[in-house]
């Protein structure tokens, strides 16, 4: 199957409740500063969009690359960036409230190691290098739960095959979700793909949080709802073995 081929239409909300006055105006000033250009090629190495010499980092190249997509309100992207400074995060937020968010946020961590793309996953994971990203994150990804829907769901075979391009050898793709059938219509699907394996060993594996998990709000209010979560974790196998 082609990545490359168009998989779906995006689907969702673009917009919600009006913007706070200081919300509109991170869009108008700091959003455009961290936007990644994808009218541009992507450099070979993804370091380059946090050079220090630009002024975009302080005291320290970065190493790896991480992605996250649909960030929400940016919550777990920014308590990733605070803990790792010398790793890059792409955040990915079609969501206009909850790019305004991420970016307050952001702008109150003083954090500098954070890229953005204020749209479509898909558009993103095409324009990355082959084999350039460390991991990808997809948590708690709106689950479409009325059946007509499901082919609005994110994880489907042609963006899991655009997921496989952009990791590297031995990278991560992981998944959250407090909808059991969301979590089973995922598994299924990269078990299914020649380029993953899935991590678990032990049921514990895939219920409770990987090391380092931060919880967000929408994940506080699931559990207060009686919802539990799944955590899966998937990791990319080299590439001709």
């Amino acid at each position: 199957m082609d990545p490359n081929a168009n998989p779906r239409a995006f689907f969702g909300r673009r917009k919600g409740h009006k913007l706070r006055a200081h919300q509109s105006d991170l869009l108008e000033t700091v959003l455009p500063r961290l936007a990644l250009d994808l009218s541009t090629p992507a450099p070979e190495n993804l370091a380059a969009l946090f050079d220090p010499a630009a002024g975009q980092m302080v005291g320290q190249m970065v190493g790896e690359v991480k992605l996250e997509i649909g960030f929400g309100a940016g919550e777990h992207l920014a308590a990733q960036a605070e803990a790792e400074p010398a790793t890059g995060f792409v955040g990915c937020e079609p969501f206009v409230n909850g790019m305004a968010q991420g970016l307050a946020l952001f702008e109150a961590k003083g954090l500098n190691n954070i890229r953005l793309h204020h749209g479509d996953a898909i558009e993103i994971l095409r324009w990355l290098p082959e084999g350039s990203l460390a991991r990808v994150d997809l948590l708690y990804p709106d689950p479409w739960p009325k059946r007509r829907h499901w082919k609005r769901r994110f994880v489907q075979a042609e963006t899991v095959a655009l997921v496989a391009r952009a990791l590297a050898d031995g990278g991560h793709f992981r998944f959250a979700s407090d909808w059991p059938n969301y979590a089973e219509w995922t598994l299924a699907r990269l078990l299914r793909s020649p380029d993953f394996s899935w991590t678990a060993e032990r049921a514990s594996d895939w219920r409770t949080p990987w090391a380092g998990w931060s919880r967000t709000r929408y994940e506080a209010k699931a559990i207060r709802e009686g919802r539990t979560p799944c955590y899966l974790v998937f990791e990319r196998r080299p590439r001709g073995a």
